[in-house]
This record gives C-alpha cells, structure tokens and sequence, in this order.
C-alpha cells in the first residue's frame, strides 16, 4: 500500500499513491484521510516551542498510525503482514532520509510488517512563539490513563520529580487522565492531545501495532518545550510499563509476531533511542519499572493510599471500547492487572464483563487467552523458561537478558496464583 502524507498545501497528485493524507488539517474529499488536525492548535494555544526535529518526528508518527489504521491484512499475501511505501513531509528531508533504514528498522519490530518509507520537503515548522514561558518541569512522563503510567507518575513525584504528563486523548479514558493529572502532587502540568486519524475504509477492528511511536512523539515534543531542554539539559522521558507486559513474551508457540505486542519491547525503546540520538534530539527515554511485575509495582508504590483510592479505576484491558468501557477481564492485560490485585491486597474492585473464569465455556475458561495463559504457565514449567522464551529476547539490543527473565518468571508466577485463586483449570 502506498500512502503519501503531508500538509494540505503539497501536490499530492505528483506522486501516486493508493491513499492521501493530510497532515495537520482536514481531508481535501472522500479518497483522503487526515491526522493531527487538532495538535498543532492545542500546542500553540498551550504556548509551547517544540524542536523542529520532534515537529517531524511527529509528523512521521501520524503518517505511521495512519499506514496502520489504513492497513487491512486480510489483503496481504500471506494474510497477515501488510507492505507500506510511506511518504512524509518533514522540515529536514535530508536528514530522515539518511536515517530512513533506522526508521524502517524500527517499525518492521515494532509492527512485523514491511516498511519503506521515503521523506519529502515541505513539512510543518510553526514559528516559535518568544512571548511564551518555557514549562519548569525537570521531566517528562507518558499518563495513558492506565495504572503503570499511574504508578509512574505517582512515583516520580514521591522522588521529587516535577514530571510533565502527555496523554493522547481516548474516549473512556479523557476525563481520567485529567482527573489523575490533577490530583497527583498537587496537579501537574498536563497536555492532551490525538491524532484523530481519520481513513477512507478503516481496518476493522483498528489496529494499534503502531501505537507507541505516536504516544512517545508526543513525549519528546513536550520534552523539548522545557526550560532545562533549551538550557541544553537532556531531558528525561518516562514510559512506565511493567516489564512482564514490556516484554509481553508469546504465552504459546502460536502467539508470536504481532500477537503479542511490542509497544514499550526494550528493542523498540532501543531503536527509538538511536533515532532520538541521530537527531541531536537530547530526550532520554526510561522504562523505570523494566524489571519488576505489575504486582510489584503495586505492592511498591510510594502513595499506598492514592493507590489504593484509585488504582480500580484506571484501564488496563485490550477490549476496553467493545464492552462499553469496561474491562473484559479475560484478555492478557486483563490477566495481568488481576493477577496485580491479587498479589497486591487479594481484593480488586474493578468491574470485569467476565469475570468469573472458572466456567467452563468459551468465555470463561475456555477463552483462547485464559487458555494461551495455563498452555503459557504449564510449558514454562515443564521445559525451563530459556527455551520457553525460545528467541524473545535474544536481539543484541536487550540488555540484562537475565534480569528480564527473572521478572518474567516472576509476572507468569502472579498469574499462575490468580487462575489457581479463581479455579481455572
């Protein structure tokens, strides 16, 4: 699929392409998308000066979200992995351009499909506002309304941290993340934003595999609207995901590839680094909580009472939207997060559509990833968990192999005593 992504003012019937975006504005008629029509607005009206580069590293996102919302893998030869020729607008052509095998590199793990992406002239470089006030924030972290980034926040600010919180705007999560901003620490700096990507023919259900690199774009534009980013400090990006879910390794030999998603995968927050580096973008993304469970970091939260006030009503689940904003609990972050509750105080309280596993259906027990989880636990078990993870981890650019092995045998430990909790058999 070929897709050409810039501002509404390019010619974009001087390349042939299968679908036409435009970037920060509308759609010019039925056969174009758009995206981020909003973002450019809310950064203005909030007065900040992002870096030119994070400019076009978020216009490169919006173009990838789009690609993936576009995508539909039913069409792919093999049913599955979708191919993408990208075009982007950007400020600085010449210097993606250089760094485009990184780019592609990123986005092949990140996704499993296949990428060429290719940089045009003529992307957004809005002119800095000088009357503005640059943020005091000495940090940046990622609130997606979900209880890691909760914690994370929760955490930062304990250590007398001053984080700045980036949300990305998602119905049944907007009002929480504003809620969480506001009362953690007094209230933090808090921007919001979406990408509102709009296609032609969307995939249905939407993919998310690319998700992440819009998330952490937004991350490092606000980071480089800091005080301390324009005094020349390096500014620090928070992305919290614990790291059983960070590493999210395949619970059966048949949920590999894009099954299992690689959203906040050390290997992708590696790339993203180097690229971060080739631009001269001083932003230094940190997973804190890399090497400890979700129900570690429960039990280890430096405001037990803040938690404990609302951890339940934080999102965890992958089907949040199609149960009508409430957990599934059955899917694996669902698993997960319960499996949290569990070792955290044995109590959970949030509303779960399922959520007694033990019945023995489709499901309940017999749902496919209640099942993947018992397959999961029960061949770690047998065979030992090397050659369980078999090559999750074996990418050069995953550091502390053995580290990330405990903390996954760990994670499979806190779900193995819920479904035994539950009676799922």
């Amino acid at each position: 699929m070929k897709i050409t992504c810039a501002l509404s003012d390019f010619d974009f019937g001087s390349i042939d392409s299968d679908l036409n975006i435009v970037l920060y504005g509308h759609a010019k008629g039925p056969q174009y998308g758009s995206a981020g029509a909003a973002i450019k607005h809310e950064i203005t009206r909030s007065k900040l000066n992002p870096a030119p580069k994070a400019w076009d590293l978020l216009s490169l996102a919006l173009a990838i979200v789009s690609a993936d919302l576009a995508g539909h893998r039913e069409n792919s030869p093999d049913g599955w992995t979708r191919e993408f020729t990208v075009n982007v607008s950007v400020s600085d052509a010449n210097f993606w351009n250089a760094n485009a095998q990184l780019v592609e590199n990123l986005l092949k793990y990140l996704t499993t499909d296949i990428w060429s992406v290719n940089f045009l002239e003529g992307g957004i470089l809005p002119k800095p506002d000088f009357s503005s006030k640059l943020p005091e924030e000495d940090c940046v972290v990622l609130l997606s309304g979900g209880l890691d980034s909760y914690i994370g926040a929760i955490d930062l600010v304990s250590a007398g941290r001053k984080p700045f919180a980036v949300s990305q705007t998602v119905r049944g999560d907007a009002e929480k993340q504003i809620s969480f901003a506001a009362e953690i620490g007094g209230g933090l700096r808090h921007l919001q934003v979406n990408h509102n990507a709009d296609v032609p023919n969307p995939e249905n259900p939407p993919s998310q595999r690319a998700r992440s690199i819009i998330f952490m774009a937004y991350g490092v534009l606000a980071a480089t609207t800091l005080e301390s980013y324009h005094s020349g400090k390096e500014v620090t990006l928070y992305v919290c995901e614990n790291g059983f879910i960070a590493i999210n390794p395949p619970l059966t030999g048949g949920r590999v590839g894009s099954l299992s998603t690689r959203t906040t995968h050390p290997v992708v927050l590696s790339l993203f680094q180097q690229l971060l580096d080739a631009a001269g973008l001083k932003v230094r993304i940190v997973n804190p909580y890399r090497f400890k469970t979700k129900g570690e970091m429960l039990k280890e939260c430096a405001d037990q009472s803040l938690l404990e006030a609302h951890a339940f009503e934080t999102t965890s689940c992958g089907r949040f939207k199609k149960f009508g904003y409430k957990h599934c609990g059955r899917c694996v972050p669902c698993l997960v997060r319960r499996a949290a509750f569990h070792a955290w105080k044995g109590t959970d309280l949030t509303q779960y559509k399922f959520k007694n596993l033990a019945i023995k259906d489709e499901d309940h027990a017999g749902f496919d990833d209640v099942r993947s989880a018992l397959i999961g636990i029960a061949e770690c078990g047998e065979v030992g968990i090397n050659r369980w993870l078999g090559a999750t981890l074996s990418s050069d650019l995953v550091a502390d192999k053995e580290e990330l092995k405990r903390t996954i045998e760990r994670g499979l430990a806190e779900m193995q005593a819920l479904l035994t909790a539950l009676g799922v058999r």
